[in-house]
């Protein structure tokens, strides 16, 4: 999916925003692998 920039605003640093978006969802991915990880060794060590 593309996103048409050409009428964003001249100061918005578009790329340093992708940047951090995918940060965000990189991160956001990392702890819901954690806490599934987290929630198995639970299930197995603690039942």
């Amino acid at each position: 999916m593309s996103v048409d920039l050409s009428g964003g605003h001249k100061d918005m640093d578009y790329e340093e925003h992708r940047r951090t978006y995918k940060g965000f969802l990189i991160g956001t991915q990392a702890l819901i692998g954690f806490v599934v990880a987290l929630l198995v060794l639970m299930a197995v060590f603690l039942v």
